[in-house]
C-alpha cells in the first residue's frame, strides 16, 4: 500500500481516518466543488484578482486533466497544478515547507512535523500544509491524524487528487474496500489518467466482486 504514498510523493517534491474509526464518507468525500466555491469573496479587491487569476487557471488546468488521455500530457499538467498548490503565497511558509521535505527525504520526521505543525498555524488556509502532514504522518504510521489532515485537505481543495488517493490507501489498509474504492473512484473523475489510482480501482473491484461470489 505504501506505493500508493511514495507515487503522491512524487507530486508532494516536484524539481495525502478520523480520529476514530468511525467517520461518515459524507465526512471522508467532501461534496465536489461548484463554480461558486472557486470564487473569493470578501478580499480587498487586489488580491481578490489574484485570488480569481489563480482559480481561473486552475479550472482551465484540470478541463485539460480530465480530457487529455495521454498519460505523459497529464502528468505535465498535474505538475503545473501542483506547482499552483504549492505557492503559499508567504515567503516564511515557503521557507518552512522546503525545510519540512528536506527533512521527508531524510526521514527526519520529528523535525519535518515541527515544520508543518508550524505552517498550518501560520496559514490554516493552505491546503498543502495539511496535504503534506497527512503525507507524513502517513509514514508514520499514524492513520488515524492523517486521515484528518486529508478531510482538511480537501474541504479547502476538493479536487486534490492525491488527498483523495492518499485517503483511499488508507481506508484500504484499514479494511475499508468499498469506500476505499469510491474515494480512488473520485480521484479518477479529477485526474482520469492516475495510473496508481486506475490500478487500485481495478484490484479492489476484483477483490470486492470475488467476496461476494
Amino acid at each position: 500500500m505504501r506505493n500508493v504514498f511514495a507515487f503522491l510523493a512524487l507530486f508532494a517534491f516536484p524539481a495525502t481516518l478520523t480520529a476514530g474509526t468511525g467517520a461518515t464518507l459524507a465526512q471522508e468525500l467532501p461534496a465536489a466543488p461548484s463554480p461558486a466555491d472557486q470564487t473569493p469573496a470578501n478580499l480587498p479587491e487586489g488580491e481578490a484578482t489574484v485570488a480569481q487569476k489563480r482559480s481561473a487557471e486552475l479550472d482551465r488546468l484540470f478541463l485539460e486533466l480530465r480530457k487529455t488521455h495521454d498519460e505523459t500530457k497529464a502528468k505535465r499538467i498535474a505538475d503545473q497544478i501542483y506547482g499552483i498548490w504549492n505557492q503559499s503565497g508567504s515567503a516564511t511558509v515557503d521557507l518552512m515547507m522546503g525545510w519540512a521535505n528536506t527533512a521527508i527525504r531524510e526521514k527526519k520526521y520529528p523535525v519535518a512535523l515541527d515544520f508543518l505543525n508550524e505552517i498550518v498555524v501560520l496559514k490554516p488556509d493552505y491546503a498543502e500544509g495539511w496535504n503534506r502532514r497527512a503525507t507524513l504522518y502517513f509514514l508514520m504510521n499514524d492513520y488515524g491524524r492523517a486521515m484528518y489532515d486529508i478531510n482538511k485537505t480537501l474541504q479547502l481543495e476538493p479536487r486534490q487528487f492525491a488527498a483523495l488517493a492518499g485517503m483511499g490507501s488508507i481506508l484500504k489498509e484499514t479494511g475499508r474496500k468499498e469506500l476505499a474504492l469510491r474515494a480512488y473512484e473520485r480521484a479518477l473523475t479529477v485526474y482520469p489518467m492516475m495510473r496508481e489510482a486506475q490500478k487500485e480501482v481495478g484490484e479492489i473491484a476484483d477483490e470486492l466482486a470475488g467476496s461476494r461470489t
